[in-house]
């Protein structure tokens, strides 16, 4: 279940990037799941992009996972909850490079 969180996740975020390159660049996202009668709870940690919209961003990553796992898993998701772990600045992720 937290796998495929953690994948939904990466697509939902590929939906809203600008580049691959970019989304290339972000830490994979990290999901744990927890199942009890037929129902999920997720949580999901994530890295986005800077400038972006934060509220928007995260509204599209929670609605696009939940719906996600439960057609794929057939479990109803009552809830998901989103932690940003990092921004990370644009223009960073395109000069990236090893010192």
């Amino acid at each position: 279940m937290a796998r495929i969180a953690a994948r939904a996740a990466k697509e939902a975020l590929a939906e809203r990037s600008d580049t691959s390159g970019a989304l290339a660049q972000l830490a994979a996202p990290h999901a744990s799941a927890t199942v009890a009668s037929g129902s999920a709870r997720l949580g999901l940690k994530v890295e986005l992009p800077y400038p972006t919209d934060l509220a928007q961003a995260s509204c599209h990553v929670q609605h696009y996972v939940s719906e996600r796992v439960a057609h794929l898993t057939g479990l109803r998701v009552t809830e998901v909850t989103l932690a940003i772990e990092r921004l990370v600045p644009a223009d960073s992720l395109a000069r990236r490079r090893v010192q």
